[in-house]
């Protein structure tokens, strides 16, 4: 009873500070975390295991739905959510059962698959997502300068707009970026309806990056015009669209997760669900194109965390059951127990810190 006083006083402080556009937070997530629990559902299904529950949220639950031997359940606390297996349960390591339907005796590779298929449909739906998103258009800077720096080459000029750089087609303007990386490049611009090809100087200056580092590297110089186009994909291309998005977001988060075990960025980057709910409710306030793709990222990331080799993450299951399938013997008994609690730990110890971090986001900002 205590949780759900509590999860309903944290939801009303959401919605007080957020408004209305804060149930967009809360359904998006409330999918995600469906979509990839309905992964280890089906694997499960498929392997003739019973599932004992499949659960949105954890903690007490607000309304059960028993059906074919499952309880289908909405929780109290919307971080997360399982499916609880006959034969399974994070929550209790020491846990086994030997029955035909149990999840205790399947052959290890089998066990991967169940495992594996959570984070997989995560990725299948930002994929998804990606492939709606070519259809319905996503919003596009254009590639068109609007002002210049003193550093900018003066065969630059404003308002042309850039086509082509060494030779690769630019589609939008955050093309340009990556393939400035040279003292010199060829440039082919369109001015006043004419098609001009620049040899261009670049100079050597300071820019972020997207992990909010400080680096230098070769830039133009040029801000973009306040021009905006719709970019669509809606024949057979989409597919390849959508597949280079999936991965150069998935990219992207493993780049990000490097860097912090590196330590090249600050711990301090690291959001919780305070952060997560500051982007999906600014994204519900600004189109639908930009709310898919917010939400095809957390879904790559939902997908991608969840294989980290951590114990109680599926990844760390899929470790435990890859030596099995090497060793040809389950990992020792108290081993895996130890290291199922210091995974507990972990997360717990990890979920607190990021909260820290979003409150102290929130007083620095006020």
């Amino acid at each position: 009873m205590k949780n759900i006083i509590l999860t309903f006083i944290v939801l009303a402080f959401c919605f007080w500070h957020y408004g209305a556009s804060f149930l967009g937070t809360i359904l998006i997530l409330s999918f995600l975390i469906f979509f990839h629990e309905l992964g280890h559902f089906l694997a499960a299904k498929y392997f003739k295991i019973r599932v004992l529950t499949f659960s949105i949220g954890f903690g007490k639950p607000i309304y059960v739905k028993h059906y074919k031997g499952t309880d289908y359940q909405i929780s109290s606390i919307f971080l997360g959510g399982y499916v609880k297996m006959k034969g399974q349960d994070d929550s209790d390591p020491t846990l086994k059962n030997y029955d035909y339907d149990s999840y205790s005796v399947l052959h290890p590779f089998k066990k991967i698959l169940i495992l594996f298929a959570g984070p997989f449909f995560n990725l299948l739906l930002a994929f998804l997502i990606y492939i709606s998103l070519g259809f319905i258009g996503v919003e596009r800077l254009s590639p068109t300068i609007g002002a210049l720096s003193e550093y900018a080459d003066t065969k630059l000029k404003v308002n042309d707009k850039i086509l082509k750089i060494n030779g690769t087609k630019i589609n939008n303007f955050y093309d340009i970026k990556p393939l400035v990386n040279d003292s010199s490049i060829n440039v082919k611009v369109l001015r006043n309806n004419e098609i001009l090809e620049l040899d261009i100087k670049t100079y050597e200056g300071k820019t972020q990056n997207i992990f909010g580092e400080i680096i230098t590297k070769p830039l133009l110089g040029i801000v973009p015009k306040n021009e905006t186009f719709i970019e669509y994909h809606r024949d057979f291309s989409v597919f390849a669209w959508a597949f280079k998005e999936s991965l150069d977001g998935a990219f992207l988060i493993l780049e990000g997760l490097k860097k912090l075990i590196l330590a090249e960025v600050s711990p301090k980057n690291i959001g919780g669900i305070i952060s997560i709910a500051d982007t999906t409710t600014m994204a519900t306030t600004l189109g639908i194109s930009k709310l898919l793709i917010i939400t095809a990222l957390l879904s790559i990331n939902l997908g991608i965390l969840n294989l980290l080799p951590i114990p109680v993450l599926d990844g760390g299951h899929i470790v435990f059951n890859l030596y099995e399938l090497v060793f040809k013997r389950e990992v020792n008994q108290k081993v895996f127990i130890t290291l199922s609690y210091i995974g507990m730990f972990l997360l717990f110890s990890l979920m607190i810190f990021a909260t820290f971090n979003d409150i102290t986001r929130i007083i620095e900002n006020q």
